[in-house]
């Protein structure tokens, strides 16, 4: 089954939703958070052992344990498969996964 759509010009549009970023590569730049309208991903405050620390507001720095920042994914259900994110990403460090081959990995 194939689950596809046509922009308003008629051209074909398979919907790629964000299935997962790389923690060891994003480096918390936020842009991807800052396309998304939906709110998909967020940042999290990261310790010296790797540990998540919660949602980083970008003030508070968790008692002086913040080390890093990453993107988070905290509600999937929300992507729309539209790939801004991978657009503004530098690190090319997200999964995108094809709304058809989605439906084959969640049976």
């Amino acid at each position: 089954m194939t689950s596809s759509s046509a922009t308003r010009d008629g051209s074909l549009w398979i919907p790629e939703y964000l299935n997962s970023i790389n923690p060891a590569m994003c480096i918390g730049c936020g842009r991807c958070f800052k396309v998304c309208s939906r709110e998909v991903m967020h940042p999290y405050g990261i310790d010296e052992a790797g540990e998540m620390l919660g949602v980083c507001d970008g003030e508070d720095d968790f008692n002086g344990e913040l080390s890093r920042v990453i993107m988070v994914i905290d509600y999937p259900g929300r992507c729309i498969g539209c790939g801004a994110c991978a657009r503004v990403c530098p690190k090319n460090c997200q999964t995108h996964i094809a709304v058809d081959d989605r439906a084959v990995h969640e049976s």
